[in-house]
């Protein structure tokens, strides 16, 4: 654990002895509300807040936000009030440590609306204090270097949940070295035997490696020498997540991924950086396509920096990147290097400063717009997860833009009504279809027509968060429309077979009634649920009709013999709860197999029920949000659930025996499987077995990996490799599978 007096020693540097005072103060005030708890791994509680407080330190934070490092467990973990915190610290930290405490002290409920509400609270957190974000990545980055002491189950949501958005958001930052670690670190959870693969193969060559970044730091150093340019010069080996996308992207082994090593070169003024940019090409012949240059073009979190990837000694393709020591700092330190913390107020954004930040000011306007937060969190992602390209408008303006963008992303980027009425689109003078990608450099002219409108297809293609958001919303309030005079059309031909004036029960109130009755807030919100079959127009007439004794008694006996059937039909409905509804058909999707402890989600499927996915699943994103519901895993029997794991072992003999014993022993039963052997020695195994719950799962996945002969083992939640059918059944078309 480490103590007080090395991060005081780090800090003292950079900070007066005043400042150090309230860092000292602040830790005898965590000490003493943290006694006597500990942490899962058996050490004392108040190592985690150190730990996020020396984090900080190395980011060269101001002193308010190391205290609130120290501080920021102890308002949600033990008897501490926000009060006391400005009492004894001052308004600035008790702020900060307030900001952190409130993205995690909410109810919600659903785990995955807990989720994507605390997302929703960061957001908001930094607009006001970037310092929040800061602390909360701190605290982030210290639970993942402990996240071995978590349950395997949840391992995996914390770190799927992090490469997801702390990951990105840390990058986005500009904090490279955190970015970089919280990406391993997930890497290691998420894909532990491809991780292990490449820490292995990394190994066996780091002597070669050592000496090789020895000899080419030497040539460049020569170099600089020779032509009077001052400089420092750094060689690395690549990080594991970086080399795994590479392998992904490109299907390579890692014996193929030949650019292992990156080296950076940090010299002191702006033309040094292009002139040594021109020698290292006149040495080493440059990989075409594979030079960016971010000085002229910056990232939109502020990074600078020449990047190019020469052929280099021995006919290794090598990275190298070139910039000035100020351009070295912020891409090290990102935001925590540009904002300077001396008086009250500095830690929030000033107009300036959100012009620098252009993504989070976008990030701002639509999630005001977004009432759904697992809908946000879906667009959350898709904003923080892109590599950029640069166009330019017909009067050369640069924009940039998410690798892969379309002319319909870019319209929407010019103004919502232009990529509401974006008709055509012009790349560098000519007709080009609306989901064509983007290249840097392309010419982008947007051609618009009042009479057009969105279309449900730009989905399929567009890349950014705002014109996602934007297609959504318009689709939306479309289809709504559509909606009520669909369901005021049903109620008013069910009416007249009934003997029920809907007009009249509009004028006098009673279809209001109903409707506030049944907590569909109002008649058109009724008339909208009828249209989407939510309820029945029948059910509606029913409850206008005047109360007859025998009708009320058919009544009941109807409605008890539908939930029966429906408990017959579907027994496995007795372990979800959905929100406001009762006896309704429960099914559970075949493209995602949700077990219970899975965080899941409800879509109302025509004439069909209620269909349970996963959160994560591909094809939720795909559906009608009006039509998703909050459901939650409550009161489940033990008994059987379908899952799917995916086995790479080597082929040997006995390996389906032993592994078929181990599922024997964890109580877990075989209900169907495929077998394919490679000819590298290789044998691939897709299993559907039966567990009682996502822990009891991913016990078993765990117990599988740690066998000698196993590659590879996870949880296959779609068709797998082998080709076999997931078996999306009836839901295919109406559940937005494909």
């Amino acid at each position: 654990m480490i103590r007080i007096n090395e991060i005081i020693d780090k800090v003292s540097g950079y900070m007066s002895e005043a400042d150090l005072d309230i860092i000292r103060k602040a830790y005898v005030y965590s000490a003493t509300a943290h006694a006597g708890q500990t942490r899962l791994s058996g050490e004392p509680y108040l190592s985690h807040p150190l730990e996020a407080a020396n984090i900080l330190a190395e980011l060269r934070l101001d002193a308010a936000t190391v205290a609130a490092g120290l501080l920021h467990d102890t308002v949600e973990d033990t008897k501490a009030t926000v009060d006391e915190i400005e009492e004894d610290f001052g308004e600035e930290v008790a702020d900060i440590v307030d900001g952190v405490t409130k993205i995690s002290q909410i109810s919600f409920e659903s785990k995955e609306e807990a989720q994507a509400e605390n997302i929703r609270k960061m957001i908001l957190a930094m607009a006001e204090d970037i310092r929040v974000v800061l602390v909360k990545l701190a605290d982030r980055l210290h639970n993942m270097r402990t996240l071995d002491f978590q349950k395997p189950e949840k391992r995996v949501l914390i770190a799927q949940e992090t490469m997801d958005i702390y990951a990105p958001l840390a990058n986005r930052l500009g904090l490279h070295r955190v970015k970089i670690e919280l990406e391993d670190l997930s890497f290691k959870y998420l894909k532990p035997e491809i991780h292990a693969q490449i820490r292995d193969g990394l190994n066996r060559h780091h002597t070669m490696g050592e000496a090789y970044i020895e000899r080419v730091i030497g040539q460049i150093s020569e170099l600089l020498a020779a032509n009077d340019i001052k400089g420092r010069i750094f060689g690395r080996k690549k990080h594991f997540f970086s080399i795994f996308n590479k392998m992904r992207q490109q299907g390579l082994s890692l014996d193929q991924v030949h650019d292992l090593i990156a080296f950076r070169v940090v010299v002191e003024g702006l033309k040094d950086c292009y002139a040594v940019l021109g020698l290292v090409h006149s040495i080493w012949k440059p990989v075409p396509g594979r030079f960016k240059d971010y000085i002229s073009m910056p990232k939109a979190n502020m990074y600078q920096s020449l990047h190019t990837t020469v052929i280099g000694p021995d006919g290794e393709r090598i990275e190298i990147q070139i910039r000035t020591e100020e351009m070295n700092r912020l891409a090290e330190e990102g935001v925590a290097a540009h904002w300077q913390y001396k008086e009250r107020g500095k830690g929030r954004f000033s107009p300036k400063d959100i012009d620098r930040f252009t993504w989070l000011r976008q990030i701002m306007d639509w999630q005001r717009e977004l009432k759904d937060s697992r809908e946000f969190m879906a667009t959350l992602r898709i904003d923080l997860f892109q590599d950029e390209v640069y166009v330019f408008t017909p009067k050369g303006q640069v924009k940039e833009m998410p690798e892969g963008a379309t002319p319909v992303d870019f319209a929407y980027l010019i103004h919502t009504a232009v990529g509401d009425h974006c008709a055509g689109a012009k790349i560098d003078g000519r007709l080009s279809p609306l989901s064509t990608a983007l290249k840097n450099g392309d010419t982008v002219e947007i051609i618009t027509d009042q009479n057009r409108t969105p279309s449900r297809d730009w989905l399929k293609f567009v890349k950014t968060a705002k014109a996602r958001t934007r297609i959504k919303h318009w689709i939306r309030t479309e289809e709504r429309a559509r909606s009520i005079a669909l369901g005021k059309e049903m109620l008013e031909k069910q009416g007249r077979k009934d003997g029920v004036n809907i007009q009249k029960a509009i004028k006098d109130g009673s279809l209001r009634a109903v409707a506030e009755e049944m907590s569909l807030g109002g008649v058109e919100e009724l008339f909208s649920a009828v249209g989407y079959v939510r309820v029945t127009a029948k059910k509606i007439i029913g409850r206008l009709l005047p109360a007859r004794p025998e009708a009320a008694a058919r009544g009941e006996a109807e409605r008890a013999e539908a939930v029966a059937e429906a408990a017959a039909k579907n027994k496995p409905s007795d372990a979800i709860r959905i929100q406001g509804v009762d006896n309704v058909l429960v099914r559970y999707a075949q493209c995602c197999n949700p077990l219970p402890g899975d965080p899941i989600v409800g879509y109302v499927s025509r004439g069909r029920g209620v269909t349970i996915h996963t959160h994560d699943c591909p094809n939720v994103q795909n559906l009608e949000p009006e039509r998703l519901l909050r459901v939650s895993w409550e009161g489940e029997k033990q008994r059987p659930y379908p899952a799917r794991i995916r086995i790479l072992a080597k082929n040997v003999k006995g390996v389906l025996g032993t592994i078929s014993l181990l599922l024997a022993e964890e109580g877990v039963n075989i209900d169907s499987g495929a077998i394919h052997s490679s000819v590298d020695g290789t044998t691939e195994i897709l299993f559907t077995v039966e567990v009682t719950d996502a822990g009891h799962l991913y016990r078993t996945i765990e117990r599988i990996s740690k066998l000698d002969m196993i590659l590879e083992v996870k949880r296959q939640a779609a068709s797998g490799p082998l080709g076999l059918d997931a078996g999306t059944g009836d839901d295919a078309s109406e559940d937005g599978s494909v």
